[in-house]
Formats: structure tokens, C-alpha cells, sequence
């Protein structure tokens, strides 16, 4: 008997389409092969579609916390924005010891999987003691985090962040004692250690984050640009919010996205996250440099950050991704409707995104791809693609579901794109390993339990 499976669903996504009586072969090692050869084991997924993997290119996984308790305005206030929401994810921040952020950020994980995403590049920020205080081991957070990604099956990149100071001329926030490295060589130092120890585990990788121009100042990028490992993935927070902009004009005399092309941070490995309120010569530097712009429409709709000018982007040259960021909802196939139907409201026609190939499903497909193929080449990952020689990373989708019922194969991917509620989603596959399964996770109960104590412990 050979140690080779062979997944047999109704439709596979392969050469940019779904196509019917198409299979997937893949080793013992996790990876897919070209031919299965006699003796494979046979997994016929009837009902099923077949898709690679979607990877979530940027996530606070700990902010799971904080879902449902910021919807309202506080009293006195009379308004609330991204910087009252902020004090309140504060709140969740500082408290956490290292195995409650386990627990958190397995639960969301979980949630990530059960949605059909089988990565995720985690921009993590919380690294020290509630005092500031760094642990014996300056990676014991990360740590933490990268093993509940492991202990749900999910591949993971984390994104160590670097974070220096409150803002230019700004009084320290005592509020941000766990995320301050005391200099960049620190931050280079330990992000180094991390990676070192990643290395054991290939599913398992490591970038670099300097969080945002407010956070970090010049002289730091200026060293990243010069000592960053060649190709490891360097994201950061970009032109979010009018204010960062104003201070990075007030420090600077630059844009936040000038500033990165005078420092030579921008090209292929670098990732914008957000990238809202950016002007056509920003769009056009981020585009030259074929960088990537990492989404995260439901996070930028609920703080009232702004739309992503995604259409300008792509016509620029750059690359777009998306992440599910502040967690709000974890559904990364609505990440990548939204981002078009955003669009839509603001330039007030239809089908703003789609390539022009005159079929039905090309608009769908550009937007899979930023949901795969632009999220694993912005976390420097090989997933993405169903092809031989990457890793088995794949989600099926129920064609019997009530969101799916009375698609044809040629409405299909826009169906799934467009309409399918996560509910749809059914296996999950991550290196060949099934991670959920007839959409169930072993962990689900354990860790929903687990999550609901902490829950309580820090909001009672």
C-alpha cells in the first residue's frame, strides 16, 4: 500500500479555475505530487470543493478579547475613533500572563482554521511583563503564541514587532510597557533568536515588524534597511489614520510611505498593512517597489479608518493581501469580498476589481488569489498554489450548503467568493494533516471552555 492520499472532490482550484474531475495527491510528507502512482489511498470527497488554503496576512490575535465590548460610545465622550478603541484594547493587553495569551490566541486560531485559513503571519506586540519588565527569555510570549498556532495546525509567521517609543515628542504611555524594546539592536537581536528557534519546525517562520512611524523612529528603519536578513518578511502598520500622518509630516517632513522609499524599505518582502489614506504618488511608490498592501477591511470599517484604494494599488503594480487584524470576525472570504464592495460604495459602480478577461469567474479569481497566493508571498511562505511541490494546504467548501445551492460550475467560484457564509466550509488541510474535519476541530470544546474562563476573569 503506498503512503500516498488521494483527494478526489467534485471540483479542484487549480490553473486559476475550479475544474471538475481533477485530484490532488499528496505524500507522507505533506507535500503535493504530480502523479499519485498505483497503490494510493483514495479520499473521495463527494459534494465537495476543493481550494488552497487562505492565509491571513495580519492578525492581534489576543484582541479576540475584546470583540463585542467596544461597540458603544463611552460616557462623556461623545464620539468614539480608533484612539478610544485603543485605550480599551489596552485593557486586555496588560493583562495577560503567558499562558492566558496561549489561550487566547488559540481560541482565535481555532477560529481561523474552522474558516479555512491555514496561515497566518501574526504581527505580535505584547512582549514583556505587565511592569515592562522583559521575561528571562525576551521571546516567552512569542513563544506562547506560535504554540497555540502549532497546537491547532496552523502554519504560522511571527511577525516580531518592534516598537520603540509612544510617538515623537510624546510622553511615555505607561500603558505600552510591554511592547518597548530599549534600542533596535535589541529588537534585531531578539528577533534573530526567535527565528534561530523556529527553525525547528517548518511550518513555523519569523519577520520583522517595526510597528508603525509613530512608534519607531527613523534610525531604526534606517537599520533594518541595512540589517534585516535578505527576503525575511518586514511588515508594518502604513497611513491607517490621518493622524499618523500628520505626525510623520510634523517629524519627518515626509509621508509615511516617502519615508520608507528614502530608507530603502520598500520592495517585494515588505508589506504595508492598511496603506488607506495614501496619495497617487505613494500608490505609485508602493507599486514600482512591488510591495505588498495588506488589507483588513472588517478591522478599517469597524474603527472607521477608511477604504484601501485597492483598485490603484493593483493598476500601480503593487501587490494587495489580507488580514482579519483586530478580530472582529475571522473570515477571510469576507475580508476579500469586502475589500471590493468597498469599493464599489466608493467609486459607485460594480465589479471595481475585476481584470477585464470577460469571464465570470475572473474577478472571483483575483480575489482568491489575494486571499492565497498574495498572503503567502507577503509572509515569504510557498503555500497558496495547488501545485506539485508545495505544501498540501487546502479547505473543501459543501456544495450542498444553503449559501452554495443552485451554483453551476460556472458560478460556482463567484458563489463561494461572493456568497458563501463560513458555515460552509467543511476540511481543513495544513502539510497533508487533517486539521478540521467535516467542520469539527478536536480542540474546539477544550479550548472554547479555556477561553470563556479567561473571558470572564478579565471583563467580570
Amino acid at each position: 500500500m503506498s503512503d500516498i492520499t488521494v483527494y478526489q472532490p467534485d471540483f479542484l482550484y487549480t490553473e486559476g479555475r475550479l475544474q471538475a474531475g481533477r485530484s490532488l495527491a499528496v505524500s507522507a510528507q505533506g507535500d503535493i505530487l504530480a502523479d499519485a502512482g498505483p497503490g494510493a489511498r483514495v479520499v473521495r470527497l463527494p459534494g465537495r470543493a476543493l481550494l488552497p488554503g487562505l492565509v491571513n496576512g495580519h492578525s492581534h490575535a489576543f484582541q479576540r478579547l475584546i470583540r463585542g465590548r467596544t461597540e458603544y460610545v463611552a460616557g462623556g465622550r461623545g464620539q468614539d475613533d480608533f484612539w478610544s478603541w485603543r485605550e480599551a484594547m489596552y485593557r486586555a493587553a496588560e493583562a495577560l500572563s503567558p499562558e492566558e495569551l496561549h489561550v487566547a490566541s488559540r481560541q482565535v486560531f481555532l477560529e481561523m482554521a474552522l474558516a479555512g485559513i491555514t496561515s497566518v503571519g501574526e504581527f505580535h506586540y505584547v512582549h514583556h511583563q505587565p511592569d515592562g519588565t522583559p521575561y528571562v527569555d525576551r521571546n516567552e510570549l512569542a513563544h506562547a503564541v506560535i504554540r497555540a498556532a502549532r497546537d491547532v495546525g496552523l502554519r504560522i509567521c511571527l511577525l516580531r514587532v518592534g516598537y520603540a517609543r509612544a510617538g515623537h515628542g510624546v510622553p511615555p504611555n505607561p500603558r505600552q510597557r510591554r511592547f518597548i524594546d530599549p534600542d533596535v539592536d535589541t529588537f534585531l537581536s531578539t528577533t534573530e533568536a526567535l527565528a534561530s528557534a523556529a527553525r525547528a519546525d517548518s511550518a513555523v517562520s519569523v519577520g520583522l515588524a517595526p510597528h508603525s512611524v509613530r512608534a519607531v523612529p527613523r534610525a531604526w528603519l534606517e537599520a533594518l534597511a541595512r540589517s534585516s536578513p535578505r527576503g525575511m518578511p518586514v511588515h508594518m502598520h502604513v497611513a491607517e489614520q490621518p493622524k499618523e500622518i500628520e505626525a510623520s509630516l510634523a517629524e519627518h517632513g515626509r509621508r509615511p510611505t516617502e519615508l520608507l522609499a528614502d530608507v530603502g524599505l520598500l520592495g517585494p518582502s515588505f508589506t504595508a498593512v492598511h496603506g488607506v489614506h495614501l496619495t497617487d504618488e505613494e500608490v505609485s511608490m508602493l507599486g514600482q517597489s512591488k510591495s505588498t498592501v495588506c488589507a483588513c477591511p472588517s478591522t478599517e470599517r469597524n474603527l472607521g479608518d477608511g477604504i484601501v484604494p485597492a483598485d490603484a494599488l493593483v493598476a500601480a503594480g503593487a501587490h494587495v493581501s489580507f488580514g482579519s487584524d483586530s478580530q472582529t470576525i475571522v473570515d477571510l472570504l469576507d475580508e476579500a469580498r469586502q475589500v471590493e464592495q468597498h469599493l464599489r460604495l466608493a467609486r459607485l459602480r460594480r465589479a471595481v476589481l475585476d481584470p477585464g478577461s470577460g469571464t465570470m469567474d475572473g474577478l472571483a479569481s483575483r480575489l482568491l488569489d489575494m486571499a492565497t497566493v498574495e498572503g503567502a508571498r507577503s509572509l515569504g511562505m510557498r503555500t497558496g498554489k495547488l501545485e506539485p511541490g508545495r505544501p498540501a494546504d487546502f479547505f473543501t467548501v459543501d456544495l450542498e450548503h444553503p449559501s452554495l445551492v443552485g451554483a453551476d460550475p460556472t458560478s460556482l467560484l463567484p458563489g463561494i467568493m461572493f456568497g458563501a457564509s463560513s458555515g460552509a466550509i467543511r476540511d481543513v488541510v495544513v502539510a497533508g494533516r487533517s486539521v478540521v474535519s467535516n467542520g469539527h476541530h478536536a480542540l474546539a470544546r477544550e479550548s472554547g471552555q479555556a477561553f470563556q474562563v479567561l473571558a470572564r476573569k478579565l471583563y467580570s
